[in-house]
C-alpha cells in the first residue's frame, strides 16, 4: 500500500499556515532527482576547473611557444648575419691574396704559377674561397655549412698571414741587400785610374789594379756608399791609411791611401757618412782614392755599382 507524507509548513508564531502530502514513492523519487542533480553538479564542477586549469596550461604553453618563436627568428636573423660576415671576410681574404700576388710580382718574388715556390707564399685560394653561402637554406645545412667555412677561413687566415710574413721577410731581406749593395761614388774628383789590367806607374810592367783611383783634393771627403760595419781602419803598407767595410752578403769595400780615417773598426755606418779624408799615404803619386768592390773575395768593377744606379 503506498503510504503518505505530510509536511506542515508552521508560522513563526507555531500555527499551522500550510500542509502537503505526497506519497512515499514520489518522495523517494525527487530524492533520487535531487542526489542526480547534486552529483551532475558536481562533475560539472570539476570539469570546469579541470578545464580552467588547462586553459591557462594553453595560455603559457602559447606564451612560450611564441617566446621560442621569437627566439628562433632572433637566431635566424643572426644566423643569417653570420653568413654574410662570412662571405664579406672570406671576400676580404681573397682580396688580401691578390694584393700580395701584386707586391710579390711588383718585388719580382713571384715564382712559378704552381703556387710552390721557395719563398713559403701561402694564403687562400679563390676558387676555395668564392662566397658562396646560400643565407635561405635550413639551419641545420646552414650551420653544418657556417662549421666547415669556419674552418677553412681560420686555416686560410692561417696560412695567408705566413703569406705576408714571408713576403715581410722576402721585403726586408731585399731592403737589406739593397742597402749594402754600394750605389754611389765615395767622392768627388774625376778617375785617374780605371779598374783592368794597365801599366804600373811605379814599375811599368803590366798588372792587375782591382779598383779604381779617383783623384781629388786634398781633404776631400770619402763618403760610404752602402750601410756597413768597419772591419779595418789604420795603416796598411803601400795602401797608406785603409778603411775596410763589410757590408754583408758577402760584400767589401776598401778605401786605401786616406790623409785621415774618421771612423774606427767596429763602427756601423750608413749610406753616405763620411769616413774618411782623401789623402796621398803609401805608395802613391798624388791625392786619390783608391776605391774597390769585392763580392765574396773577387774584385769588380767599382763603376759598374754606382754608373748602373745613376
Amino acid at each position: 500500500m503506498n503510504k503518505k507524507i505530510t509536511f506542515l509548513m508552521l508560522s513563526y508564531n507555531g500555527f499551522s499556515t500550510r500542509h502537503v502530502t505526497v506519497s512515499s514513492s514520489f518522495l523517494l523519487f525527487f530524492c533520487c532527482i535531487i542526489v542526480t542533480f547534486l552529483i551532475l553538479s558536481g562533475f560539472f564542477v570539476y570539469d570546469y576547473s579541470i578545464l580552467r586549469k588547462e586553459l591557462k596550461n594553453k595560455e603559457a604553453l602559447e606564451r612560450k611557444v611564441s617566446f621560442q618563436q621569437n627566439k628562433i627568428t632572433l637566431q635566424h636573423h643572426q644566423i643569417q648575419n653570420l653568413a654574410n660576415e662570412i662571405n664579406a671576410f672570406k671576400s676580404k681574404l681573397v682580396e688580401l691574396k691578390k694584393i700580395e700576388k701584386k707586391i710579390r710580382i711588383i718585388s719580382d718574388f713571384e715564382d712559378a704559377d704552381d703556387g710552390a715556390n721557395n719563398l713559403g707564399m701561402g694564403g687562400p685560394i679563390e676558387e676555395d674561397l668564392c662566397p658562396g653561402l646560400d643565407i635561405a637554406e635550413k639551419h641545420n645545412s646552414m650551420m653544418q655549412k657556417i662549421h666547415e667555412h669556419m674552418e677553412m677561413l681560420n686555416l686560410a687566415s692561417t696560412r695567408q698571414q705566413e703569406g705576408f710574413k714571408s713576403l715581410l721577410k722576402s721585403l726586408e731581406d731585399k731592403r737589406n741587400l739593397l742597402a749594402a749593395t754600394p750605389s754611389i761614388c765615395p767622392t768627388k774628383g774625376w778617375i785617374s785610374s780605371r779598374f783592368g789590367y794597365r801599366k804600373c806607374p811605379f814599375t811599368a810592367r803590366r798588372r792587375f789594379h782591382p779598383g779604381l783611383d779617383i783623384a781629388a783634393c786634398k781633404g776631400t771627403p770619402v763618403v760610404a756608399p752602402a750601410d756597413g760595419k768597419v772591419t779595418y781602419a789604420g795603416k796598411k803598407g803601400l795602401l797608406g791609411n785603409l778603411v775596410v767595410i763589410d757590408h754583408g752578403h758577402g760584400m767589401v769595400t776598401r778605401y786605401a791611401h786616406l790623409n785621415k780615417p774618421l771612423k774606427k773598426s767596429g763602427d756601423i755606418i750608413k749610406r753616405g757618412e763620411i769616413i774618411g779624408l782623401v789623402g796621398s799615404t803609401g805608395r802613391s803619386t798624388g791625392p786619390h782614392l783608391h776605391y774597390e768592390v769585392r763580392l765574396n773575395g773577387v774584385p769588380i768593377d767599382p763603376e759598374n755599382t754606382y754608373k748602373n744606379r745613376s
